[in-house]
């Protein structure tokens, strides 16, 4: 476990939920529902290449990732140096889609302070890697989560449209916290991604989360 005193302490003074209790008593309400559908309808949208909407979310990523250094081209072996596997990023999104560069530039807007760890990772890859961690964490494909931390979420959700964005931020600060206390090695990112996971769903189960901001993590955003 690693982050900041508060995060650690308050993680381990509340408690969760019995899992069951409140997986079957869950029902969809009208709204979350539409907040839900509206959700997986990102999640279905395929990163296609040839749609300027999806060019230019690209270009922005670069821009505020890279501020001072111009691109060159959407193919281009400048993209190596944010962590893409090629000179080509849209062969890195066959896997989660459209969404995980929604989530990147959400963080690189909402969060731009943020440190990288010292021992690097495939920064671009592992976010992907975060969207799709969190989608299989959350049983988000399915008509309505079958697991607490996806209870809970779906909940979360409701009160703010933008939690899955927002939590996507928490998971890659958890992560990369994790990556440094580790000092992991590129082989070692399954299992530090698999840490995240662990830490995330069990502050998912606490039976105090009604918002996003009371995630116990939340507070790496803001170190």
């Amino acid at each position: 476990m690693v982050g900041p005193r508060s995060w650690i302490a308050g993680l381990f003074t509340r408690s969760p939920y019995k899992r069951n209790d409140k997986v079957l008593d869950f029902c969809l309400t009208p709204h979350l529902e539409q907040r839900l559908q509206k959700l997986q309808e990102r999640m279905r949208t395929p990163f296609d290449e040839t749609r300027p909407d999806h060019q230019e979310a690209l270009r922005s990523l670069w821009n505020a990732a890279f501020p001072d250094i111009p691109l060159k081209g959407l193919i281009s072996e400048q993209w190596k140096d944010m962590g893409w596997q090629g000179a080509n990023p849209s062969t890195d999104f066959r896997g989660c889609g459209f969404i995980s560069l929604e989530n990147l530039l959400f963080f690189s807007r909402t969060y731009p302070g943020g440190q990288r760890a010292t021992w690097e990772y495939p920064f671009a890859v592992a976010g992907i890697n975060v969207s799709f961690m969190l989608i299989q964490m959350l049983d988000l494909r399915s008509e309505k989560p079958r697991c607490l931390p996806g209870v809970t979420f779906v909940k979360l959700l409701g009160e703010d449209e933008s939690a899955f964005d927002v939590l996507f931020c928490i998971a890659f600060e958890m992560m990369d916290a994790q990556w440094l206390a580790m000092r992991a090695s590129y082989m070692e990112f399954n299992e530090v991604l698999q840490v995240t996971r662990t830490q995330l769903e069990r502050e998912l189960s606490l039976e105090d989360v009604h918002r996003i901001k009371d995630l116990p993590a939340y507070n790496l955003l803001y170190q």
